[in-house]
C-alpha cells in the first residue's frame, strides 16, 4: 500500500492542493495503520493487542480520511467532472458506489473498536484490522482512478 501511495504521489503530486492533501492524509492513515499492525518498518506489537490509545487514536485518523473523501473531496471530483464532461462524470459516478464497501467496514471498524475497554469487546481485531487493510487498499486503488479521471480530463 505505501508503494501504491508513492506512485501516486509522484505521478499526480503538486498538479492540484486537494490532490495533495488528500494524498497526505491517505500517509497519514496508512502510516497508522502499519503502526497499529506493527507492520515493518514499523516493530511488532509488544502484546497480543495495541493499547486502547493506539487505537482510538487510528480510528480517528481512519474517520478523518474517510469523511474527508466523502464530504469533501469525492464531491469535488463529481462537481468538477459535471462541468467539463459528462463521460468523466459518468466514471466517477460508477467508480464512487464501490467505495462504499470500504467506508461501511471502516465505520464498522469504528463503532466496534475506538472506545474498546475490555478484551471481551477485542475479538477478532487482528483479523478485522486484515481486512479493513485490505478493504483500504481496494479503495485506494479506486480513488487513484479518480484522480486519474479528474487529472486527465480536467487539471
Amino acid at each position: 500500500m505505501l508503494s501504491q501511495l508513492e506512485v501516486a504521489q509522484k505521478q499526480w503530486g503538486g498538479s492540484n492542493h486537494v490532490i495533495d492533501a488528500w494524498l497526505k492524509e491517505r500517509q497519514e492513515l496508512l502510516v497508522s495503520y502499519c503502526e497499529l499492525a506493527g507492520l515493518p518498518p514499523y516493530s511488532q506489537r509488544e502484546s497480543a493487542l495495541p493499547k486502547a490509545i493506539e487505537i482510538k487514536r487510528f480510528c480517528q485518523i481512519l474517520l478523518d480520511y474517510i469523511s474527508a473523501g466523502h464530504f469533501e473531496i469525492f464531491n469535488d471530483i463529481v462537481a468538477r467532472c459535471q462541468t467539463k464532461g459528462f463521460l468523466s462524470k459518468q466514471k466517477a459516478e460508477a467508480i464512487y458506489p464501490l467505495i462504499n464497501k470500504s467506508t461501511d467496514f471502516a465505520l464498522q471498524f469504528n463503532d466496534k473498536y475506538a472506545e474498546a475497554s475490555q478484551a471481551s469487546s477485542m475479538t477478532d481485531f487482528d483479523k478485522n484490522l486484515s481486512i479493513l487493510g485490505t478493504l483500504l487498499e481496494e479503495r485506494f486503488a479506486l480513488e487513484d482512478q479518480l484522480i486519474e479521471i479528474l487529472h486527465k480530463d480536467h487539471i
